[in-house]
């Protein structure tokens, strides 16, 4: 039992010291590598055509941004 404390009061130490890093740094925890942006890659696959769920969300990106044209278009101000 008392390994088991001692690890969870590790795990909340370091837990804890992370959390003071981040407020007094305000730099968000990073990659050494940089990661596909870094080589020059824009996508993970390399599909010629995005996928269905993608396309979807294009799609709908796509109808909010004639709203928001037409609503500013519209706009009485």
């Amino acid at each position: 039992m008392s390994t088991f404390i001692l690890a969870f009061v590790f795990f909340l130490a370091m837990v804890l010291a992370m959390a003071v890093g981040y407020m007094v740094q305000r730099k968000t925890i990073s990659g050494s590598c940089g990661g596909l942006g870094a080589l020059g890659i824009e996508k993970a696959c390399d599909c010629p055509e995005p996928c269905d769920r993608k396309k979807q969300r294009q799609d709908k990106e796509a109808a909010r941004e004639r709203k928001l044209a037409e609503w500013k278009e519209n706009q009485i101000l």
